[in-house]
């Protein structure tokens, strides 16, 4: 799996990129759905994100991981602050290292395009899910604007909207709700793990 491209670093680690992040794009991306237990965030890169969940869901547990070292000890700053609610680690998010069933929501926020294998991505994400757990996020789709606005970034592997649908369909005991936004430059996508 690629690291993140030294703009993509930059613009992760930039302040406006953070306020963003966490009074804008959280909410729109978790959709109206209430974050509980333990929480996993794949691909966290400067804990933006993360930061805001912990914040907005007090009682949450969130588990941070990014596969570049660089981010995961970026993101260790600002999650420091919510102590033990919070861990960064190393991962693979194609290798996710936690037991099957370990959270009860898994989010993903515009990072699976770096993950070129990303249909693992979304299955490792699935075998976290406890049952009734929901997988939640939003990255940048292939099709028409994306692929032009995107072609030159290297080390990416953007999905297309039917390849996401079809991909989180086949996941085995998962619903999922895919939402193209901004004219099919990205996709929000839900899925919940149906209760055995």
């Amino acid at each position: 799996m690629p690291e993140m491209s030294s703009v993509a670093q930059f613009m992760c680690r930039s302040a406006p990129w953070r306020l963003f992040a966490g009074h804008v794009v959280l909410p729109w991306a978790l959709q109206g759905h209430e974050l509980r237990g333990d929480v996993l965030e794949i691909g966290c890169g400067s804990g933006a994100m993360a930061a805001e969940a912990l914040r907005q869901f007090p009682d949450i547990r969130l588990t941070a991981t990014d596969f570049d070292e660089s981010m995961v000890e970026v993101a260790r700053r600002p999650l420091s602050d919510f102590g033990p609610r919070a861990e960064v680690r190393q991962a693979d998010a194609t290798a996710l290292p936690f037991p099957d069933g370990s959270f009860d929501a898994v989010l993903s926020f515009i990072m699976l395009h770096h993950v070129l294998q990303w249909e693992q991505a979304f299955a490792e994400a699935a075998r976290m899910l406890r049952p009734g757990g929901r997988l939640i996020g939003y990255d940048l789709l292939g099709d028409g604007t994306g692929r032009i606005l995107h072609r030159r970034e290297q080390n990416t592997r953007l999905m297309r909207h039917v390849e996401l649908r079809q991909v989180l369909d086949g996941l085995a005991g998962v619903g999922a709700v895919t939402k193209p936004a901004f004219g099919g430059l990205v996709a929000r996508f839900t899925a919940q793990k149906i209760a055995a």
